[in-house]
């Protein structure tokens, strides 16, 4: 398998560098999860971090490369995100293009 140094940006990997396993697209994962174990035994804390671009290039305008910025809220996409798909709820129960 092949990997990439890959740099990781805020929360406690800032400034980090990590080799990260590449797909069969040539990309690392759109999430990167850490577990942190707990120092009294409980459950491990997980870190989670997003892949963003590091930057594009000027003619085409592609990603030149990737890292990882720290998700501090760590929230599962576990559904799609297709255009017709309804927003989430705000937490007062009403969706955020109710007009009533």
């Amino acid at each position: 398998m092949k990997s990439e140094d890959t740099p990781f940006e805020g929360g406690p990997m800032d400034g980090r560098v990590l080799p990260v396993l590449l797909g069969p697209t040539g990309h690392p994962p759109k999430t990167y999860r850490i577990p942190v174990p707990d120092a009294a035994g409980g459950p491990p804390t997980v870190l989670v971090y997003r892949r963003v671009t590091r930057g594009h290039s000027r003619k085409l305008g592609l990603p030149q490369g990737w890292k990882y910025a720290f998700d501090p809220e760590g929230k599962k996409s576990g559904r799609p995100r297709w255009p017709w798909s309804r927003p989430d709820a705000t937490p007062g129960g009403r969706r955020d293009d109710a007009d009533e």
